[in-house]
């Protein structure tokens, strides 16, 4: 083990060690349960949730592995955790930073000559207001669209291409607005100035170090392995399972497969500045005017009582998640639901869930 590897199983020996208390009150599990349910019924297939409460720890779920899987939904499951992965870029590239690699004020060109408008700089990719094109918005995830090509490689090129295409929709820094396309584009930086795949690089410098064991980046293989839910979309009227897709369409940006429990160790100790120097902990949840709810991978959202919470959101074909921590990192909730065949609105429920964890 490396020494940035046993400083960071050191610190996370200390953040983790602790003993279960008595449950707490605070939170009603029975209007918990009744937000999961209903997100089931409206449109969810299944859902997990891990819940941390000070020493209180819970899980709860709702709904089946699958349409004809009457199992329930494993209670630590495997899920495609979508955007959240943009925490786990954002955490090596700050780390590069730390290690005098990266300048986040320098534009990305100085490591990528070409790639994109030599005005971009890496903290806006970060905080998504580069002003590059989503490229997502030029691809069709319903499921019926979806379906020519789910099982599609896509290089990293293709993705920054299909951005690239178009005009920036807004002068570098001076508007926020989301961008899977500056997350590929930040792979490609880590790519470049490790040696590294990308996947590689982030498990060395973080999955390893924090034992993330049920974390991955699938990559080309379509499968989700180890004990998972499955989800669900009509095509040509037909149910079809959307759960086996080529997750290179979203790389650097959305490619990660994790747990509720995994995720729940990541931002605990990305939040708890186990893996990034002092300085760069400040950049990472430091707002601006033009990007006042978005930190440097990191949402800083707020619950229906004005609440802060810090995390990430994801979606993609088939699945929904969110980890979000209060600042003190003592409330804490990892979620994911698995694509049903409803078509109701969950939002109200899953705001309510939300809103009795944290306030």
């Amino acid at each position: 083990m490396g020494t940035r590897s046993l400083a960071i199983a050191t610190a996370c020996t200390l953040l983790f060690t602790g003993t279960a208390a008595a449950d707490s009150p605070r939170i009603d599990r029975g209007i918990v349960q009744e937000g999961l349910d209903e997100i089931v019924r409206t449109a969810a297939q299944g859902v997990q949730l891990r819940v941390t409460d000070g020493r209180t720890r819970f899980t709860a779920r709702s709904g089946t592995a699958g349409l004809r899987d009457p199992r329930p939904v494993p209670a630590n499951g495997r899920f495609r955790a979508g955007s959240t992965t943009k925490s786990f870029t954002s955490a090596v590239v700050l780390q590069l930073a730390g290690e005098g690699e990266v300048d986040l004020d320098a534009p990305v060109t100085r490591h990528l000559p070409g790639l994109v408008d030599d005005r971009i700089t890496v903290r806006q990719l970060l905080q998504h207001t580069s002003g590059l094109f989503n490229y997502t918005d030029a691809l069709d995830f319903d499921p019926p669209g979806f379906e020519p090509i789910r099982y599609r490689h896509w290089e990293p090129e293709e993705l920054v291409a299909l951005a690239t295409s178009r005009p920036l929709e807004s002068e570098p820094g001076t508007r926020w607005r989301y961008s899977n396309t500056g997350y590929v584009v930040l792979g490609l930086l880590i790519e470049k100035i490790t040696g590294q795949d990308y996947a590689e690089a982030v498990s060395q410098r973080v999955l390893r170090p924090l034992r993330l064991v049920d974390t991955t980046f699938p990559g080309d293989s379509p499968d989700v392995h180890g004990p998972h839910a499955r989800s669900y979309g009509l095509v040509d009227g037909r149910p079809t399972d959307t759960t086996r897709w080529n997750t290179t369409v979203f790389w650097a940006a959305g490619d990660v497969v994790s747990t509720t429990k995994d995720l729940d160790t990541f931002y605990n100790a990305l939040l708890g500045g186990v893996l990034l120097a002092p300085e760069q902990q400040r950049e990472l949840t430091r707002t601006t005017a033009v990007s006042p709810g978005y930190g440097l991978g990191l949402f800083l959202d707020q619950v229906s009582c004005g609440a802060t919470i810090i995390g990430h959101t994801g979606s993609v074909p088939g699945f929904s998640s969110y980890a979000y921590s209060s600042p003190d990192r003592k409330v804490r909730a990892e979620f994911s639901a698995t694509t049903g065949l409803g078509t109701g609105d969950p939002t109200g429920a899953y705001f309510r869930v939300l809103d009795e964890i944290f306030c």
